[in-house]
This record gives C-alpha cells, structure tokens and sequence, in this order.
C-alpha cells in the first residue's frame, strides 16, 4: 500500500516456472536410471524436475559450480574413494560456501558412513539407505528437501531485496534537490527491477484535475529515447492506461509486465510517477518496490519540508541581514547578492554543493557586527578618524560574538566569515592579521563577493563604480586583499557574476 493511497494488482498470466534441478551423484548407472525413471512425473509448486548426472564426486563438483541453482543433491558415499561422498559434503559447505543445495546421502554401504556420525559432523540434510529408498519414501524425500530449498530461496531473495531497498532508500534520501531527487529515484527503481528495464519519470502538477498529458521528463532503458515526449502518446495503451488510473486515484499499480508507482505529497506542488516495463516480475518484486515506493514518500514529503525549512531560514538570515544593513544605509538586495555571488565562487573553486549552499545562506551575514556600532560613525560620509575607524573595526569580531552564541553549522560558518571577511590575502588585514591559506575559504570568497558588489553599489559616501574600475581595483588587490585564483575565477566569469546585479537589482 501507498503512503498516499492503495494498490492495484490486475490479473496476468503467469510466466511459466523453470524445473527444479537435481543432480544425481553415483558410480552405479543403474542407480541414476532408477531415480530417473521414479521421478519421472514428479512436480513441486507446479514445477518439474530436470537430472543432472555425475558419475563420481570430482565431476559433480565441477557440475555444481556450473549450476549454481542445483536444488538438490542425491549422494553416494562410496565412490572414487570410500568417503568420496563425505569429502565433498565438506567441499560444497566450506570450500564453495553452498549453503542452499539439499544433500541427501544415499549410501548401500552404511558400515562405512554410520548414520549417527555422519548426522553429528557432516552438513547433509537427510540420510537414507539405498535398500530402504522406495519411490514412495523417495518421493517424500524430495518434497520435503525441495520445500525446505524453496523457503530458503525465498528468505535469501527477500534479504538480498531488502537490502538493496535499504541501499536505494539511503542514496534517495542523500538528494536534497528535486530534479536530482526523482532521476534518483528513477534509476533505482530500474536496479531493482534488474537494472536494465525501462523506467520512465513523469513530473505533474498536484492538480485536482487529471492533466491531458503525462510528460516524460527523464527515462532509462528502452523508454530514454522518449525524453520529451507524452508517455500517453509513446508507451503501448494498456501501460498509458495504467498511468494514468495510478494517478487519478493516487496509487501503484502493478500489472502482469508494468507496473506505476506513485509518488506524491499533499503539501506540494508536483507529483512523480514513475512507469515501467518488468515482464519476468513476480510478487515479491512488487512488494519490495511497494516498501521501496513508501520510503520515496516519505523522501519526498521530508524534500519538501526541508525546502521550506530552508526558505525560511534564508529569509530570515536576509531580514537580520538586512536590518544590519539599512543601519548602514545599504540595500537588503547587498547581502543577497553577496550569498548568490559567494555560491558561485565557491562552485568556480570546486567546493562541494553542500558547502556552497551553506556558504550561500550564511555570507550575507558578514556584516552583522554593524549593527553595534554607532550610527554617526557607520554612516558617517568622509572618512573615519583613527579612533573611529579602530571602533569601526569592531564590527567584526562582534559579528563573529552574536553569531557564534549559536550551535547551529551554519551560524558556526556565519560567525567564521563574520570574524575573517576583513583578512587580507597579504596579512595586513584585521582582526588577526591572517594571510594567505590560513584565511578560512568561506572569508576569503565572502570578502570578494562583498567588495565587488560594494563597489558596483551606491552608497552614503560615494557613487557605483563603473564596471572597468571595479576590474581594475580588484586586478590590484590580487594577493593584497584577495586570493590571486578567486581574482581568476571572477574575472574569467565576469559576465555570469554581473548577471546576479539584473537579477538583483538596488
């Protein structure tokens, strides 16, 4: 079941199941033609056998690694050696880690294999004498060794599923980003299903009306050649159908060889569906993309909740921003800018998302420290005095105190920039007179983003810069105040950064 909603199951043709394999393990041949001609006509779960055939323990050893599937094995004890048998009992568990296969030891020589003994310290599954093995006790032994494959198969395949829903819900759940998010979703969705089946993703609004078309907005398999299209248009009717039953009543839909699963949060805008093909599908493939699909809600909604967690936190750090700006007679469109210039930078550098997504909500609070500091010296219009600009200076190192008051990562960064975005690449700068790589990253990429759109503002004491005396200045300044790569990085995307100033204007 959906976190959103039910599942339907239509009804399909199941795909014919592949015999049980049994390998027959015995230097008699009459031996192998009897059990042949007794099992003849048997079948377990609807499936018959199909006899493999070794006449001593080195051929079946061979004929066990090639048949990994073998459900079980008939075995003769006295073979090649005396203890051919027993000796490969132990080669199948502890050399080749075969804990699956069935092993009935069928012995006509019981003073050389005691059952008691070979019960005690031998891995085997049954024992029998061959004089007692009638084709109604081999039939019953059969069942029973193919039950207990069965079950075993079935908690294997289900712990190896498990895992990888566990596997594929940790990768989803590492994607903050929602186009990253469903293309994620998608591929995994492809791996559990075998990994090269077709997926395709649709995102959709969360409108109460069903939408007339169902654009694919990414795809894997045989469906990639259809990104951009409708998948009512391009997939065959009954999966079209499918989709779009799944999506008028907001749950899965498995069918004989497709299945839709659903993903959607009441809060947000947009719903995924993600289509596929799986003809060699069974119940258990369903069921862990159903446990699967249920932890992409969850994903999702938590996406959702973050972003706006975000949002918020954003837009609470640029009106405290601001307010520390508008004492200062700037725009609260500064310290946006200089947290959407610091991202760039800190991309152009190489850091990592996290970082400069962090990097850009913590800068525009470099000049928080301003707000201490009294009006007729932060607005004055000429220059400081030396005892004004010493006060002045200040605002640093309070910024860095208001803000490191916080346990929070990212007013831990903010307090960090607060306290170094006045340290000069050279050493000359303040509070600390850091120089060149002991200046943290986020201080160095802040302090240029803060000057160069400083400059290109206007402000009490002076009007903005054109734009070929900001390059000039900040050309100067490289490895004075700032980083000669950062200096690089601006001015080889010189055009990109201006673009934020458009975006953003005073």
């Amino acid at each position: 079941m959906n976190a959103l909603g039910n599942t339907i199951r239509p009804v399909g043709d199941t795909p014919r199941a592949s015999p049980w394999k049994v390998l027959i393990v015995d230097d008699e041949p009459e031996v192998h033609a009897v059990t042949r001609l007794v099992l003849g006509n048997f079948r377990f779960a609807d499936r018959p056998l199909q006899f493999l055939n070794a006449t001593s323990a080195a051929q079946a050893e061979i004929m066990l690694r090639e048949n990994p599937d073998i459900a079980v094995m008939l075995l003769d004890v006295v073979m090649e050696t005396d203890r051919a048998g027993l000796d490969l009992v132990r080669t199948v568990r502890e050399r080749h880690g075969n804990q699956f296969v069935r092993i009935v030891l069928r012995t006509g020589q019981p003073g050389q294999a005691p059952e008691q003994h070979v019960i005690a310290n031998y891995d085997i599954n049954d024992y029998k004498e061959k004089t007692e093995l009638t084709a109604q006790k081999l039939a019953t032994t059969m069942f029973a060794a193919l039950r207990s494959y069965r079950d075993m198969r079935t908690i294997e395949t289900s712990r190896r599923g498990l895992e990888r829903v566990i596997d594929a819900s940790t990768y989803i759940f590492s994607h903050e980003h929602s186009q990253r998010f469903a293309i994620a979703t998608m591929e995994q969705v492809a791996d559990l299903i075998g990994g090269t089946r077709s997926v395709a993703l649709c995102r959709l609004p969360n409108a109460a009306n069903i939408p007339k078309h169902f654009p694919i907005a990414a795809a894997v398999g045989g469906y990639r050649g259809i990104t951009g299209s409708n998948a009512d248009e391009k997939l065959p009717p009954k999966i079209a159908a499918a989709l779009r039953h799944a999506v008028a009543n907001r749950q899965h839909v498995f069918g004989d060889d497709h299945f839709v699963l659903f993903v959607g949060d009441n809060r947000a805008q947009e719903s995924l569906a993600y289509v596929g093909e799986s003809p060699s599908s069974g119940d258990l493939t369903h069921r862990l993309l159903e446990v699967f699909a249920t932890n992409v809600s969850v994903a999702y909604e938590n996406l959702h909740l973050n972003r706006d967690l975000l949002d918020s936190q954003r837009e609470m750090v640029h009106l405290l921003a601001g307010a520390a700006e508008t004492r200062s007679w700037e725009t609260a469109n500064h310290v946006k800018r200089v947290g959407m210039i610091a991202d760039l930078l800190g991309q152009l550098y190489g850091l990592n998302e996290a970082t400069t997504d962090a990097l850009r909500t913590a800068s525009p609070l470099h000049d928080i420290g301003k707000i201490g500091i009294p009006d007729a010296i932060l607005n004055k219009p000429g220059p400081h005095t030396p005892e004004e600009t010493v006060v002045m200076r200040t605002h640093a190192e309070l910024g860095a105190r208001l803000l490191s008051m916080s346990q929070r990562p990212l007013l831990q960064l903010a307090a960090e920039i607060a306290m170094t975005h006045h340290e000069n690449w050279d050493g000359s700068g303040y509070p600390r007179g850091l120089s060149g790589d002991d200046i943290p990253i986020g201080g160095r990429i802040t302090m240029l983003a803060d000057v160069f759109d400083a400059l290109g503002s206007r402000r009490c004491y002076k009007e903005p810069w054109p734009a070929e005396d900001i390059r000039a200045f900040i050309l100067e300044q490289s490895g004075v105040k700032f980083e000669p790569r950062l200096v690089e990085l601006l001015f080889a995307n010189w055009d990109r950064i201006q673009t934020v100033r458009e975006q953003l204007p005073d």
